[in-house]
């Protein structure tokens, strides 16, 4: 596998100046991010296909070992307060359970048998989405569960970063991260979990994008958890709906912290129609609005 091989340029990096050796991690780094540049398409294909695949009731579960499980745990924990993704359409397949995300399960990301068992007991089925990160591809636990979720109906995607790997022939998707060679070799929380991250980051954001969470750029189905979030609310509401601070403030109190409601009725709607409206449309304000707008 390439990101186990040693690259003689770096094979003395031990022995050079510490600001040498940061330089030539840096450029790892930027070369980690110029690697995923040519899956453009396959994330875009993967996207489009999880937000028809999830509806309205399927669970997006991310599988994984070690970093490459961390990095995966950490992307998906993101979507609840980003996006406001329901925790319970939310699930982790971690080699050795949650508690590896902050202790070495060693031998766990060879045990398939488990992996395979955490996916029935997951009731894993046709409206679920299953994201399996592996640097290698070949991770036991990790192609288990996709090979598993996919025979139970589920849509699988596989993100590796060594080609022509069991997990990218599993998964329904395959997204490359070709990130060769690593400065420490075999430190896949480099270049390889760089890679990682900036695809899963992509790709969750594009599933959002399809499933009608953001509205002109903007994080519309946002939990508000805090004041910096309700003054960031609010100043969405005043640029979607053209109205003054102390009426988006007004509309979002009437909302109950709800955003898309909040602009529906910032724009002249009581409560109830705005929540009829957004019902009517999937949820998805740009469709609530056109239809606001057309009179329907």
């Amino acid at each position: 596998m390439s990101t186990e091989a040693i690259d003689p340029r770096y094979v003395d990096i031990d022995q050079w100046p510490t600001a040498l050796a940061v330089e030539a991690m840096l450029e790892g780094q930027m070369a980690a991010i110029a690697a995923i540049g040519s899956q453009t398409m396959a994330i875009a294909q993967a996207a489009e296909a999880a937000a028809a695949r999830l509806g309205s009731q399927g669970r997006l579960v991310y599988v994984g070992a070690g970093t490459s499980g961390r990095v995966a745990v950490q992307d998906g924990v993101e979507l609840y307060p980003t996006y406001n993704w329901p925790e319970d359409r939310l699930l982790f397949l971690m080699a050795g359970g949650l508690d590896a995300l902050t202790q070495a399960a060693e031998g766990a990301e060879d045990d398939a048998g488990a992996a395979r068992a955490a996916v029935a007991a997951s009731h894993i089925g046709p409206h679920d989405v299953v994201i399996g990160v592996a640097a290698s591809g070949r991770t036991p636990f990790t192609c288990a569960a996709i090979a598993a979720a996919r025979e139970a109906g589920a849509l699988t995607v596989g993100v590796a970063n060594n080609g022509a790997t069991l997990l990218l022939e599993a998964a329904d998707h395959g997204i490359l991260a070709e990130t060769g060679t690593e400065i420490i070799a075999g430190s896949t929380r480099m270049k390889a979990g760089t890679a990682q991250k900036a695809v899963l980051n992509i790709l969750s954001t594009a599933i959002m994008l399809r499933m009608g969470l953001v509205y002109r750029g903007r994080m519309v189905n946002m939990r508000i958890s805090n004041a910096k979030l309700r003054k960031r609310g609010e100043a969405m509401i005043c640029d979607i709906a053209q109205v003054d601070q102390a009426t988006a403030a007004q509309a979002l109190d009437m909302a109950g912290q709800d955003i898309k409601l909040a602009v529906l009725i910032a724009r002249g709607l009581d409560r109830q129609a705005a929540e009829s409206l957004l019902a009517a449309h999937g949820d998805n304000l740009a469709d609530a609005i056109g239809a606001a707008q057309g009179g329907a």
